[in-house]
Formats: C-alpha cells, sequence, structure tokens
C-alpha cells in the first residue's frame, strides 16, 4: 500500500530528544524551543516567533491576542480546517464565510470587502497546499477599514508571496506541525509569528497562562504574576528537539518534495488539463505541501479514489466546506453566492507526496492516475 503520508524524519530528531531528556528541563521555552524560534526570526524576518502545541493553539492565542469579543465578525474562507473558525467561535465571533477561487482553492479577494460590516473585526487568509493568498488586496482592504489579518499558514511554511514568508505578511501568522505537514515536533505541534511589534508583550503573556513569566525569566521583573487572561500555550521540549532537527534539514525536506510535486505534474499534465491541476501564481513560491487532482465530477471523484484503492494507493478528498456542515450554520454565514466553494471541493482528490517517497511509489502513483484517466 503505498500512504498518503509518511511523518517526516530526518535521522536526528532521536538524538536531540535524548539531549533534551539529559537537560532535566522538559517543560517549554527551553534549550531546544529558542533553537526553533530564532530560526523562524531569522530565516523569516519576524518580529517574534513563539513555540506553541498546534497550529490550533496558536489561532486561539491570535483570537485572545486581537480582543475578539461576542458578536464581532471574522471574515474567512470556507474551505478550510475546522480550527480555522474555531478558534475565533471560541471567543463568542460570528464567522463570515467568502467564497474560494477555483484555481488556487484560497479565498477569493475580490469578495471580501463586499463581506465587510460594521461588526467585523479580522480576515483570515488560508494558505491553501502552501500556496499564498493575494495578501497585496487582502492588507490593502484590512488597513482600509482597519481589520485585524491573521494568516493561517498551517500548510505554508517555506513558501512566500512576493518573497516574503507566509506567515510574516499580516499581524499574526500561525503555522502547524502536525504529522501531516512538511515539518513536524513528534506529530503534534505549532508556531505563532508575531509581526506587530506592539503585539508581542501581550503574546508572551495569553502564552504564559495570564502571567509575566516571560519577563521573570529574562530578569525584567523579579516576581511574575497573573496579569491577563490566557492559557498553557507551551509544547514540551521534546516536541520542540524533535522539530528542530527537522528545521536543520529545512531546504533538503523542500527540495525533495518539490522533485515529487513537480514530476507529478509533468507526467499528469500529458493527459490531464490545466484546470484539473494545482495552479501556482507568478508571484510565488510554494512548498509542495500538497498536489491535488479535479475530477469532473463528486461522482468521478470517488470512482476515482475506489480504482485507487484497488492499486494499494491511498487518495483522500480534503475538507467538507465549513458553511454546509451543522456547526457553520450554527456560528457563521456565508457571504455572498457559493459559486465555486462547494462545486470545487467535491471534485478534489490528493495524491501521496512525503519526504522519503520512494521513486518507486511515486511511479506507481503516475501510472495508476494515467491509467484511470486512459480507461474513463
Amino acid at each position: 500500500m503505498v500512504p498518503f503520508n509518511i511523518p517526516p524524519k530526518v535521522g536526528t530528531e532521536l538524538a536531540y530528544i535524548e539531549q533534551a531528556i539529559a537537560s532535566d528541563k522538559l517543560c517549554g521555552d527551553g534549550y531546544f524551543s529558542k533553537k526553533c524560534e530564532k530560526w523562524f526570526e531569522d530565516s523569516f524576518n519576524t518580529t517574534k516567533a513563539l513555540l506553541t502545541p498546534s497550529c490550533t493553539a496558536s489561532l486561539e492565542l491570535a483570537a485572545i491576542l486581537i480582543d475578539i469579543q461576542p458578536g464581532d465578525e471574522v471574515i474567512m474562507p470556507s474551505y478550510t480546517f475546522v480550527s480555522t473558525a474555531n478558534a475565533f467561535v471560541l471567543r463568542g465571533a460570528k464567522i463570515i464565510f467568502v467564497d474560494a477561487r477555483p484555481d488556487t482553492m484560497n479565498i477569493d479577494e475580490t469578495l471580501i470587502e463586499a463581506a465587510i460590516t460594521a461588526k467585523t473585526k479580522a480576515i483570515v487568509p488560508v494558505h491553501y497546499a502552501g500556496v499564498a493568498c493575494e495578501m497585496d488586496t487582502i492588507l490593502a482592504i484590512a488597513e482600509k477599514h482597519d481589520l485585524w489579518v491573521v494568516e493561517d499558514a498551517a500548510q505554508g511554511v517555506m513558501s512566500t508571496y512576493k518573497g516574503k514568508a507566509l506567515g510574516t505578511l499580516g499581524h499574526i501568522g500561525c503555522y502547524s506541525f502536525h504529522e501531516t505537514k512538511n515539518y513536524s515536533s513528534g506529530g503534534e505541534g505549532g508556531a505563532i509569528l508575531i509581526n506587530d511589534p506592539k503585539l508581542v508583550e501581550r503574546a508572551e503573556i495569553i502564552r504564559e497562562k495570564g502571567t509575566n513569566r516571560s519577563q521573570f525569566l529574562h530578569g525584567i521583573v523579579d516576581k511574575y504574576t497573573w496579569q491577563d487572561i490566557g492559557s498553557s500555550f507551551l509544547p514540551s521540549e521534546l516536541q520542540a528537539a524533535y522539530l528542530y532537527a527537522q528545521l536543520e534539514a529545512a531546504d533538503t525536506i523542500n527540495n525533495f518534495r518539490l522533485s515529487i510535486w513537480e514530476r507529478y505534474y509533468n507526467k499528469l499534465s500529458l493527459k490531464l488539463k490545466a484546470e484539473q491541476l494545482p495552479h501556482i501564481p507568478d508571484s510565488l513560491t510554494h512548498n509542495a505541501h500538497m498536489f491535488y487532482i479535479k475530477l469532473s465530477s463528486n461522482e468521478e471523484r470517488n470512482e476515482f479514489i475506489s480504482y485507487m484503492k484497488t492499486q494499494d494507493i491511498t487518495t483522500p478528498f480534503h475538507y467538507i466546506p465549513l458553511h454546509s456542515s451543522p456547526a457553520g450554520k450554527q456560528f457563521g454565514e456565508f457571504s455572498g453566492n457559493d459559486t465555486y466553494t462547494t462545486q470545487e471541493s467535491s471534485r478534489l482528490v490528493r495524491l501521496p507526496l512525503y519526504y522519503g517517497m520512494t521513486t518507486e511509489n511515486q511511479d506507481k502513483v503516475i501510472n495508476a492516475s494515467l491509467d484511470f484517466f486512459l480507461e474513463s
């Protein structure tokens, strides 16, 4: 069986985990946490990077940080993971869903302004498959209407938009290091990038259960106390040690994934139309987080998945649009028409792509995919 994903391993994870254990400090903000955070700050030119237990936790921290209150509205795509919405619903926000672009499956930036009301507090662009949203337009709209921009860059580590790392363009960026992502911290994990210097101090307080413990550890205050609302948003040193091993090999992992992505694209484009394959706008670089194809209909997609299963290949579809779910109907509403979100998502299927995938398995996926289209 060719699995859809195998968590990335580079070979130095265990040595770093053993080093963390030997340090006798396993709680967050230790040696490896600091190494990871500095790596992000230096590599991506962000004001402050803070590790978290998950991207979900990063988004929840962001919602507290920008002071989301009951009745506020937050604009985002419907085609995303539930955490994108949940983080803001937990603070009492109403979610306003906007239609997707059919080429990238990202939020349609031309429809955002029509969704803004007097209650709108933030825009949350989601960089689907590690392909950037049209951030210049989104940032201009946010500035015009005095809105926060929180990037859900869960899939976007190592991708760029006009030379800038995803997660560094908005006020806040959120990353995931779940085992399905390009880089993992041992199964679960995340980071929050604070790009507005004015938010850094409060972000550290919220992340430390609402205390100024971070200032205490830096010698700024002689004791720490409860200052604000917050939660426990620190991962363990074991997770950070695992992640740092992967960050040291970030370019190697990135280039390997890109080679698979490009091979898929070149081979499948001989049979499939351009609109059936991922679209990468000229203004950005992507990280080969995902390779998907679009079938002619939901029925043909199901046939493709079944056929690939008979060839021992796992090819899952992806999100069910949030606005069509019970919670999406309860906590949000769709702005304008659902022209593409449901239609395009019901045709999309993902091919296996992971670090270390053998050429033999790549060929198996390519040949089975081509065989399906030749027979259909």
